[in-house]
C-alpha cells in the first residue's frame, strides 16, 4: 500500500506543461495481473484515497499509464507503469506543533471548543502547509501523551472556511471523535451562523435545498445543481434578523455541512455574501451608482476584508457526560464595524 497525498485534489486545475508535473506514485504491474480499471487498481493500493477522488485525479489528467494521461476507465495490463502526478511536489504532512495563539472557549479531558478567527487556515493543504490551527492544535496539545496531532482518531471534528470566523469543536480522544464525528452525520448538532448579505430579502425565512458539486466552469468555486446524481445533498434554513439598505443581515441554520454550503447556497438564491471574493462578493451588486455611494461600499469592503460569515453557535451532547454543550462566540470586530456602518449610512441617506 502507499501513502496517501491526494487530499487536495479537489483544488488543482486540470494538466497544462507536463514538465511542471511532480510524480507522486509510481506502480508497475505485476506479470499475472487481470485487466482491471485503473480507478479501481489504485484505490486497492493507495492508503486512504477514495476512489471518487483517484476518478477526479484522472479526468484532471493526473493518472498515467507508461506517461500519457488515462482515464479511470482505462483497463491496466500486466507490466503497465501507472503513476500518480501532482501540479506541486510531494508534501510530507507530518503536522509539527507550532506556537500559534488559540482563543479556547471550552476545555476538559475528552475535548476542546476553540473560537478560530479569519485568515487563520483549518487544516494543511496545498499551499498552507504551517501556521494552520491544526499546527496551533498540535502545540497547546503538546505536553498531553495520549495526544497525537498526525493520528486521524483525534482532532478536528469539522471545519469552516480560512475566511470565516467562529466557533469549531476538536476532539482530544478516539471515544470522544467517534461520538461527535455521529452527531454530525446524524444531523443532531446545532449550528447558527450570521451573514451578511448582498440585497434585500422578501420572506422573512426560508430554506434552500440543493446539490452542491465542483463548478465545472471554475473548479475553485462549488455550485448548486438540480441533477440529483450530481453532488452532495445539501440544506440551509435561514431566518432574517436585520435588512439594512441594500444588504441583509441573516442567520443561517446548517441541516447539512457540504464546502462553501452558506456561500453557494446564498449565491443560488441571489444574495452573495457581502465581500465573498471567490463568489463575486466583493463587487458592487446592489445599490446606487453614485460615486459617494461606491466610495462608502469600499470602505466598507476595507473594514472587513473577507467574506462576512461568523459561525455564532455550536451545540452536541458531550461524549462522556452525555450532557448538552452550547456555545455562542459574538460577532467579531471586523463584522460588528461593518454592521455599524451599513446602519449609519442608511440613518444618514434616511435623513436627506
Amino acid at each position: 500500500m502507499i501513502e496517501n497525498d491526494l487530499d487536495d485534489i479537489d483544488d488543482i486545475e486540470p494538466v497544462g506543461d507536463a514538465a511542471n508535473l511532480y510524480e507522486h506514485f509510481r506502480v508497475v504491474v505485476d506479470k499475472g495481473q487481470a485487466m482491471v480499471r485503473v480507478d479501481k487498481y489504485l484505490f486497492e493500493r493507495i492508503v486512504n484515497a477514495s476512489r471518487n477522488r483517484i476518478q477526479k485525479a484522472a479526468d484532471a489528467g493526473f493518472v498515467m499509464a507508461n506517461g500519457k494521461p488515462v482515464k479511470s476507465s482505462y483497463k491496466v495490463k500486466p507490466l503497465d507503469v501507472i503513476t500518480v502526478v501532482m501540479d506541486r511536489p510531494r508534501y510530507d504532512n507530518e503536522i509539527i506543533a507550532e506556537d500559534i495563539p488559540l482563543d479556547i472557549v471550552y476545555e476538559d479531558e475528552a475535548l476542546m471548543v476553540v473560537n478560530k478567527p479569519a485568515g487563520l487556515v483549518v487544516h494543511p493543504g496545498h499551499g498552507n502547509y504551517t501556521g494552520t490551527l491544526v499546527n496551533a492544535i498540535a502545540w497547546h496539545l503538546r505536553d498531553n501523551p495520549d495526544y497525537d496531532a498526525n493520528d486521524p482518531q483525534v482532532g478536528l471534528v469539522h471545519r469552516i472556511d480560512k475566511n470565516t470566523s467562529g466557533l469549531l469543536v476538536i476532539a482530544k480522544t478516539p471515544d470522544a471523535k467517534t461520538s461527535l464525528g455521529l452527531q454530525f452525520f446524524n444531523k443532531t448538532t446545532k449550528r447558527r451562523y450570521q451573514a451578511l448579505v448582498w440585497g434585500i430579502m422578501d420572506e422573512d425565512k426560508g430554506t434552500i435545498t440543493g446539490n452542491i458539486a465542483r463548478n465545472p466552469r471554475d473548479r475553485m468555486q462549488m455550485a448548486v445543481f438540480s441533477d440529483p446524481e450530481i453532488g452532495k445533498h445539501a440544506v440551509t434554513h435561514y431566518n432574517v434578523l436585520e435588512r439594512i439598505g441594500y444588504v441583509t443581515l441573516v442567520e443561517c441554520i446548517l441541516e447539512t455541512g457540504r464546502t462553501h454550503q452558506i456561500r453557494v447556497h446564498m449565491k443560488h438564491i441571489g444574495h452573495v455574501l457581502f465581500n465573498d471574493e471567490r463568489y463575486g462578493g466583493h463587487e458592487i451588486l446592489k445599490g446606487t451608482h453614485f460615486s459617494k455611494y461606491k466610495q462608502f461600499v469600499n470602505n466598507c469592503f476595507d473594514t472587513c476584508p473577507r467574506q462576512a460569515l461568523h459561525a455564532m453557535t455550536l451545540g452536541f451532547v458531550h461524549p462522556v457526560t452525555g450532557e448538552e454543550m452550547n456555545f455562542t462566540s459574538p460577532l467579531p470586530e471586523d463584522m460588528t464595524l461593518l454592521l455599524n456602518k451599513w446602519r449609519g449610512y442608511i440613518s444618514n441617506r434616511d435623513l436627506e
